[in-house]
């Protein structure tokens, strides 16, 4: 089994890139707590960002500290969850996280920072137009930035009945979803950055995951349906959309023309792992491609205490993902 990365803190939701040269990982921070456990994930009762680094997979971790606190953003209330971190036009880095603002509503914010661990200066109030939960960035090679979003249960993504989010219905927070015969998933969602990076340029939209038929993938599909922690990277001129199915444990991917999608539904990146979640990111670092991920070996199971891992990923000849099992 692969070491985690640190062991001072625990980490988990790790988005990676190859910044300056050096890798930097922006993981959610897991802490200690006594709430139960349940399906709208209050026991994720996260505080703070810290920032990882490392000239690459294998040498020394540094843990920068806190890069940002949850009391220093004017519209939170709780639960700073998984984060990500883009580099704009300009040059600085902006950093993407979700949390509950004081509706308890889960929204996008932004932070920003002449430098890749940070510390971050967060915008006064969240993103307008964003929901849910989960933010990853992506920046084309023509300079575009987008941000993919969206969970279900307590993501909420399933509160709202519109493409670009609209009213939110506080009925159906919690772990629901789409089911039945024929239904098709809840869809993630898209949206294009503007030039300064602090807003979407259009509203959102959703992302297709469909089968090789063309067809969407159906709820009840569980091994195959979207469920959280999007994420998206370029080989070969081909986009790969990847993505977590929650109550089945699989990182799971599908590949387009087009950052919008659609995606076909191609297989399995990863096999479930000790713990209840999984999310991940992938980056290319001097010319190999790694998978981090989470899991929660570290703390004997516990599923709210999750530690980083990394993995070698490889592709096949046809440009296909090679499965993976944790070791």
């Amino acid at each position: 089994m692969p070491a985690s990365l640190v062991t001072n803190i625990f980490t988990a939701d790790p988005s990676a890139h190859s910044f300056n040269g050096r890798i930097y990982v922006y993981p959610s921070h897991d802490r200690e707590t006594d709430i139960k456990f349940n399906d709208r994930g209050d026991q994720y009762d996260m505080t703070d960002y810290h920032v990882l680094s490392m000239d690459r997979v294998g040498a020394p971790v540094t843990d920068h500290g806190i890069a940002l606190k949850a009391e220093d953003v004017p519209w939170v209330s709780k639960q700073v969850w998984a984060p990500d971190c883009a580099q704009g036009p300009d040059g600085k880095f902006y950093l993407y996280f979700p949390a509950r603002d004081k509706q308890g509503i889960f929204r996008l914010g932004v932070a920003v920072s002449d430098k890749p661990e940070g510390p971050f200066t967060p915008d006064p109030d969240y993103i307008p137009g964003s929901f849910s939960i989960n933010p990853a960035s992506f920046v084309d090679d023509d300079g575009s930035a987008y941000v993919y979003f969206g969970g279900i249960w307590g993501g909420q993504l399933q509160c709202y009945s519109s493409p670009e989010g609209g009213a939110f219905d506080a009925s159906q927070d919690g772990p629901h979803e789409p089911t039945g015969a024929g239904v098709p998933a809840l869809l993630p969602r898209v949206a294009k950055l503007s030039k300064d990076m602090h807003t979407f340029a259009e509203p959102a939209r959703e992302i297709q995951v469909v089968d090789e038929k063309g067809d969407l993938l159906l709820a009840d599909d569980h091994e195959r349906r979207f469920f959280e922690a999007s994420w998206l990277h370029k080989y070969n001129g081909l986009y790969y959309f990847s993505y977590s199915t929650g109550d089945t444990h699989f990182l799971a991917y599908g590949t387009g023309t087009s950052p919008y999608g659609p995606f076909t539904y191609k297989g399995k990146i990863l096999e479930p792992v000790v713990g209840w979640t999984t999310h991940h990111s992938i980056v290319e670092h001097e010319g190999k491609w790694w998978l981090f991920y989470h899991d929660c070996e570290l703390s004997k199971g516990v599923n709210h205490l999750r530690s980083v891992k990394v993995k070698e990923l490889k592709y096949d000849d046809k440009g296909d993902i090679i499965t993976m099992t944790p070791e």
